[in-house]
């Protein structure tokens, strides 16, 4: 490959076009797309490229077929489910991603929803606005009642960089830690490693930072969530297709669980024929559009760290690779 390398970047807007991308020309001549999302598109925009910058672009043998000159795939991302791992190794292309960007990000907003739903922070800041606390003659009210992380169960699945700062993070609100792994391989034993059953029976609050797998699609489920506890709060922020959307809609009109927090859902964005956007009270759930990742500073580190892996490998080097 020439020092010059032809640098597609298909999706330059999915870091946000507030954080600046101009780093790459640096590395090559590079041709920017603010978005692309059919196949169709991939290959007429990729047809010269020896470098490709996606996100959740396919990249696949149907997108890439007729785009010879491929030799890395860089994701602006941790996940990787979008490319054809088979298919890339079989031509020769290596896929990178970046990795530990968002922790500090994905955590705090794990607990912003937890803490919102949990206190109902909604409900009281409506009551505020409305004029109904103007109105009253206390000085305080708690109409719905609110708990305290304090002394609760935190359950946790998914004990990757996210999931060890989350349970720190739990613990320091006096919450005891309990932990589930998916695939069996976790033997990490600083905090409590349980049966998925205990995990369900046992947490007051279930944050999900698990990978997307078969193993992991529908981890939630219904009969996960009937043996939940009817004061359990769920909180999503790993890849929606982990809880079946149609089944947390069915146990949250029932109160079979007392709320849900997500960042994430089964098809994106959000679509009408989607059950959850029919519940309207923000108390009892609340649904971000996948931006846990994106503060400035995780969106910043993503575009450094996909600088590093495109740098590493122009020079020869393996950086983040995920397809040796």
């Amino acid at each position: 490959m020439e020092n010059k390398a032809n640098i597609v970047i298909l999706e330059r807007n999915s870091v946000g076009p507030d954080i600046p991308v101009s780093c790459f020309e640096a590395l090559g001549n590079v041709t920017y797309y603010p978005n692309t999302v059919t196949e169709e598109e991939i290959r007429e925009r990729t047809r010269n490229a020896d470098i490709i910058i996606a996100n959740k672009a396919p990249m696949g043998e149907a997108s890439l077929k007729d785009s010879p000159h491929v030799k890395l795939i860089c994701e602006f991302a941790t996940g990787f489910d979008n490319c054809d791992l088979a298919y890339c190794k079989s031509r020769g292309i290596k896929v990178a991603n970046v990795v530990d960007y968002s922790t500090p990000m994905v955590a705090q907003h794990t607990f912003t929803l937890a803490l919102a739903l949990v206190q109902k922070l909604a409900h009281y800041d409506t009551y505020v606005k409305s004029g109904e606390y103007s109105a009253q003659d206390r000085f305080s009210n708690f109409d719905i009642p609110f708990t305290e992380l304090e002394g609760k169960t935190w359950g946790i699945v998914g004990m990757g960089h996210i999931g060890r700062r989350v349970a720190k993070i739990a613990e320091a609100f006096g919450c005891h830690v309990i932990t589930y792994s998916i695939t069996g391989n976790n033997k990490d034993t600083t905090y409590e490693l349980v049966e998925k059953e205990v995990l369900l029976q046992e947490s007051d609050f279930l944050s999900l930072h698990c990978p997307l797998s078969d193993l992991s699609r529908n981890f939630i489920d219904r009969a996960a969530l009937q043996k939940m506890k009817q004061s359990a709060i769920l909180i999503n922020v790993a890849r929606g297709p982990v809880v079946n959307n149609r089944d947390l809609y069915e146990a949250l009109i029932h109160n079979e669980i007392a709320g849900a927090g997500l960042d994430v859902l089964e098809k994106e964005p959000l679509e009408p024929s989607n059950p959850l956007s029919l519940l309207k009270d923000s108390s009892q759930i609340i649904i971000t559009p996948h931006l846990a990742w994106g503060s400035v500073e995780a969106r910043t580190r993503c575009v450094q760290e996909t600088y590093k892996n495109v740098e590493a490998f122009l020079k020869g080097e393996c950086r983040n690779i995920v397809n040796p």
